[in-house]
């Protein structure tokens, strides 16, 4: 139970002026309809960040707000509330000190169990407002290392089947344990590799793998066997790839996952993709795009017909920002359909359809159905062939707005690339809006996160002098950026959560003109920058400047 009720929520942001009336005015109405509360649906809607939206409700409620991921907490402090009442109750004991304990709750009204703490522990408890989102992430810091808890199964198997009471490897224990600790720490991914003496297990955390636990062979192979039952995957074939869904409930949400199964030399080695909603649900004002990239970007989609495009390579954050645009875009009075390889989360109000090669139903099939749906807004998960482009361009042209992606390596490239695929460049120069190139690069745990000086010259020898200037100063000898020393709320590595760099292309009259001539992306790109497109990696400088990440991350992503 909240201690405020939404129509106090809805009274003090009118008064506040912070979201626009309107839009507040029939959140307020859906989330009555749909018996969510209205910080939910605020949030749903993209109308206010979750940090913001924290901070608004404890300055209502007069209290202070905590952010738990910049906080290291102590084990034993965390201990102080045992795991399963910090879960009933959404709260963590984040310090103590001389003047008592400090509790971030996500109920602050209950104070029964505010009082029961304070008798428990024999000190005043001082209670802080922190979002459930904050509190979700918090409550991983309860689990024990992954390879410890491994251990710990093994062990008390081994001691069940010497008493008689039981003599199965608990397979489907182990699947749920790697799923529910990848979820916790959020891994995108789950690699199980087969070697020669016994089997590795590596999540992905902000898209860099991991070493987590090592597998006896005996029981890596009872968990790939336990992974293919639940994905619907045939157990006895083993030479030949093969790729399935399976669904794994966690404490917080029930996680679709796609498995994919291929042969290597020492055994089947499997990769499990974790689609976790709740990864998903980005405003797309938290992507990290800059206010003027922002800007253009909603100028393109707001448009009632043309092409939006986004590009990247494989787990550059694609999809992530048009899910961010459908969900601006999501409204009663719209129609729109997307087809897609995976449907990687559901929006409500969306209509969405999974690709199926072995029913004929590709990118293009599908496309061509949507068209007959009457449709107003189409997402087109990729535009991978000939036929793809030209159904989608001509879908632009014919009065509806078509949101796709694209695997090139900058947005400049797109433009040729569309013509390569044999689509007529007036029609190119006609349809398309707003090109967005991005790549993720890892933030700087702010924890940890402490300044240092690079001299001018090391800078010098990566990025062009006038680039440096503009975004750091002229005549500068050494230039002052951030990086993490690692600590326990980062696992060491000096890093913590992930954020986009960008390049946005407006599709103006000088550059259709150049599409036009069939331009090279070279000069389509010189033209673009003079007209005030940054590049990647000068998004990625702005990022260093500001101190959220650092200059080895953007060097990494942005190096062809």
């Amino acid at each position: 139970m909240n201690p405020y009720t939404d129509q106090q929520l809805y009274d003090f942001l009118s008064e506040l002026g912070i979201v626009d009336s309107d839009k507040l005015s029939t959140a307020f109405e859906l989330a009555k309809s749909k018996e969510v509360s209205l910080a939910d649906q605020l949030l749903e809607n993209d109308l206010i960040t979750d940090e913001n939206l924290g901070k608004l409700l404890a300055d209502m409620l007069e209290l202070p707000f905590i952010r738990l991921e910049q906080v290291s907490i102590p084990k034993e402090v965390l201990q102080i509330l045992p795991e399963v009442v910090a879960k009933n109750q959404k709260a963590v004991v984040f310090a103590l000190d001389d003047k008592g304990a400090k509790m971030a709750m996500v109920n602050p009204g209950n104070k029964e169990f505010i009082d029961l703490m304070a008798k428990k522990i024999g000190e005043k408890v001082k209670v802080y407002l922190a979002t459930p989102r904050d509190i979700e992430a918090a409550l991983s810091w309860y689990k024990k290392d992954l390879q410890k808890s491994f251990d710990e199964l093994m062990v008390e198997k081994v001691e069940a089947v010497q008493k008689g009471t039981g003599g199965e490897i608990p397979a489907i224990e182990i699947v749920n344990l790697l799923v529910e600790y990848a979820h916790d720490n959020r891994a995108s991914d789950v690699h199980i590799e087969p070697r020669r003496k016994l089997a590795e297990v590596r999540f992905r955390i902000d898209g860099v793998l991991h070493d987590v636990l090592n597998l006896p062979l005996d029981v890596f192979d009872q968990v790939v066997t336990r992974i293919k039952v639940a994905s619907k995957l045939r157990t006895d074939e083993h030479m030949a790839a093969q790729d399935g869904k399976m669904q794994v409930e966690t404490a917080s949400e029930e996680l679709d996952i796609r498995v994919s199964v291929v042969p290597l030399v020492h055994g089947e080695k499997v990769v499990m993709r974790l689609l976790s909603s709740k990864s998903r649900q980005f405003g797309l004002a938290d992507l990290g795009l800059s206010e003027e990239d922002l800007n253009k970007i909603k100028d393109g989609f707001m448009r009632p017909y043309g092409m939006v495009l986004v590009t990247g390579p494989t787990g550059s954050g694609k999809t992530t920002s048009i899910y961010a645009i459908l969900k601006i875009l999501n409204s009663r009075d719209v129609n729109i359909a997307t087809i897609e390889d995976p449907v990687e989360y559901d929006i409500e109000g969306i209509n969405q359809i999974q690709v199926n090669p072995k029913a004929g139903l590709t990118f293009a099939s599908g496309l061509r159905s949507i068209l007959r749906q009457d449709p107003n807004v189409i997402f087109v998960g990729e535009i991978r062939d000939e036929e793809t482009a030209d159904i989608s361009v001509n879908s632009a042209m014919t009065g509806h707005l078509v949101l796709s992606t694209l695997h090139t390596n900058d947005a400049a490239t797109t433009l040729p690339r569309l013509i390569e695929m044999k689509i007529e460049p007036y029609i190119v120069a006609s349809t398309v809006n707003v090109i967005t190139a991005q790549r993720l690069v890892r933030k700087i745990c702010e924890k940890c996160r402490v300044s240092t000086e690079i001299s001018m010259g090391d800078l010098q020898k990566k990025f062009p002098a006038a680039v440096l200037a503009k975004h750091f100063g002229k005549n500068l000898k050494k230039v002052r950026v951030y990086i993490g020393k690692g600590c326990p709320v980062c696992h060491k590595t000096g890093y913590a959560g992930r954020i986009g760099i960008y390049e946005v292309l407006v599709v103006s009259e000088d550059i259709k003109e150049l599409i036009m001539a069939k331009a090279d992306a070279g000069t389509i790109q010189k033209k673009a920058v003079a007209e005030g497109m940054n590049l990647l990696w000068e998004d990625g400088l702005e990022k260093v400047r500001e101190g959220i990440t650092t200059l080895d991350e953007v060097l990494r992503v942005t190096r062809d």
